[in-house]
């Protein structure tokens, strides 16, 4: 009788090119089986018509993945001129057609009035949860479901490619930026309909798509050679602030206790917080009023 293999403590962050067709979910589970990995988590969702960037995270990074979510990202995304998706994308039902002869004039006035911050509503197929079930759950049974539009900013859009009915731009954006609604809210500023045919995220907190691996690429390698892809845990909050400490504020930490610190640092985000040798020990937050260091998510350096 084959057994399963045995998992293994795995630590890192894994850039993964998620092919089209799977769930962020799905693609994660290949990539910890292959792995071996007793932990792991990605970090912000695909849908399986997207492909692209995620990054994965294996053991400790797990306790850092959160701040990749509020990271700026970027997109290629190619679009159908008038025709209306129920879902917003090529997985849907085409429900309504309008005009598809647009002139390239109108399309960039269009992407240029999207540009800049704007309030957007999330679309029903999207994994925003409502009552703990994702709202595409509701979408599918033709439930509409009440969303409050959001603040985002489009930092830029590129046309990259023009032949009506087809366009491909690339966008760059804030956080919680729906490019299918982006796309039909282009579309509307012009007087028609569009839906995505594809979608591939190329950036997120300043990785980018050229340091990605697929599925089929990380097959093909020994464990060793898989192992040797992984980025270590801190790349995950390198945008943050870092200081250094002496063993014993160190020690402290890991005991839960708040150490002193003199030196002016910012109280406003979390700092990153490495050993005299080098080890990255996680992220403390500084309380000015009484000078000291508080423990937030540290690295479990027991293993």
């Amino acid at each position: 009788m084959n057994s399963k293999p045995a998992k293994r403590p795995v630590n890192g962050v894994l850039l993964l090119d998620k092919p089209e067709g799977l769930s962020s979910n799905t693609a994660l589970q290949k990539a910890r089986r292959l792995y071996r990995a007793e932990k792991a988590g990605h970090t912000g969702v695909l849908d399986p018509l997207a492909t692209g960037l995620l990054p994965v995270c294996f053991g400790e990074a797990t306790k850092f993945a959160q701040y990749l979510l509020d990271a700026d990202k970027a997109y290629t995304a190619t679009m159908k001129l008038g025709e209306a998706s129920s879902t917003g994308d090529a997985e849907g039902e085409i429900i309504d057609t309008a005009r598809a002869d647009i002139s390239k004039q109108e399309f960039q006035t269009a992407c240029a009035a999207l540009t800049g911050k704007i309030r957007q509503v999330p679309p029903m197929f999207s994994a925003l949860k409502h009552e703990g079930k994702p709202l595409y759950e509701y979408a599918r049974k033709g439930i509409t479901i009440e969303r409050k539009a959001r603040d985002i900013e489009i930092y830029s859009i590129e046309i990259q490619e023009f032949a009506a009915p087809k366009a491909v731009i690339g966008v760059r954006c804030s956080k919680g930026t729906y490019i299918r609604t982006l796309s039909e809210d282009i579309a509307k500023h012009i007087g028609t309909f569009a839906h995505l045919t594809a979608l591939r995220r190329t950036e997120t907190a300043g990785f980018g798509i050229a340091e990605t691996h697929t599925l089929e690429k990380l097959e093909s390698l020994s464990e060793v050679e898989r192992d040797a892809l992984l980025l270590p845990c801190d790349v995950l909050v390198r945008h943050l602030p870092e200081i250094i400490l002496n063993d014993r504020a160190v020690d402290m930490l890991k005991f839960g206790q708040r150490p002193q610190f003199a030196e002016a640092v910012s109280n406003e985000q979390p700092i990153r917080v490495y050993s005299s040798h080098g080890e990255f020990i996680g992220l403390v937050e500084y309380q000015k009023d009484i000078g000291r260091l508080k423990p937030l998510r540290l690295m479990n350096t027991a293993r």
